[in-house]
């Protein structure tokens, strides 16, 4: 009875922090240097697009705000999935380095993330 209480209780925490976010604030480039540590950030895939997300070094490309001008340098590796290119909104995950944006590891989304552009503050 006991062991199933636990179980029972570990599974809404697992379900609890999977719908939460686990606390990762999601931001715009322009809202990047007001923050620290790991967030999710979105914006549109900008200027050329080099290296290999699969090699040491990973895949470098820029992301600007949608529809604002302000950018960031990101540097990333793992699946980039077939709707990755230039001018496409993405979201991913990681933290700011030394003025970069390295983001963790298949944590890019590049299906509809304009859904979780965060809401303006009143």
């Amino acid at each position: 009875m006991v062991a199933l209480s636990i179980a029972g209780a570990l599974a809404i925490f697992l379900i609890y922090t999977a719908i939460a976010g686990a606390g990762v604030s999601t931001i715009r480039p322009s809202e990047l240097a007001t923050h620290s540590g790991k967030v999710q950030l979105v914006g549109n895939v900008v200027g050329r697009v080099t290296g290999n997300s699969y090699q040491p070094g990973g895949l470098h490309f820029g992301m600007r705000d949608i529809g604002g001008k302000a950018t960031v340098p990101v540097v990333y590796t793992g699946d980039v999935g077939a709707l990755f290119k230039v001018g496409q909104n993405i979201l991913v995950t990681g933290r700011l380095v030394d003025g970069v944006f390295v983001a963790q590891r298949d944590s890019m989304i590049t299906k509809c993330p304009s859904k979780y552009i965060p809401k303006k503050s009143p």
